[in-house]
């Protein structure tokens, strides 16, 4: 079974970075795109990035774009998140997810807060 575990959140000041990673496990192939949603509190989840199978494809939020990079590493099996230039309104649970057939994935999160 696919699980991914993401990782890298943490309290910031506003202006800080942080690398957001999500490791996939359970899962032979290679041939699967994924996505970094967010969930502040109080609001609906919330797709921020996508990157596909090749990671030569890569979509980002208008809220992100230019502040946030999306990258993968396939023989690690690993999918991170560069954040940088961090604003108050970043703060939330980020969460990997794939889309494999029917079934959609999501990891548990990681808490990222950025302070004024």
């Amino acid at each position: 079974q696919l699980q991914l575990v993401e990782s890298g959140g943490a309290l910031v000041q506003s202006g800080g970075s942080l690398r957001l990673s999500c490791a996939v496990s359970g899962f032979t192939s290679d041939y699967y795109d994924i996505g970094w949603f967010r969930q502040a509190p109080g609001k609906e989840r919330e797709g921020v990035s996508c990157i596909s199978s090749s990671g030569g494809s890569t979509n980002y939020a208008d809220s992100v774009k230019g502040r946030f990079t999306i990258s993968r590493d396939n023989a690690k099996n690993t999918v991170y998140l560069q954040l940088k230039s961090l604003k108050p309104e970043d703060t939330a649970v980020y969460y990997c997810n794939v889309v494999w057939g029917a079934v959609t994935y999501w990891g548990k999160g990681t808490l990222v807060t950025v302070s004024s």
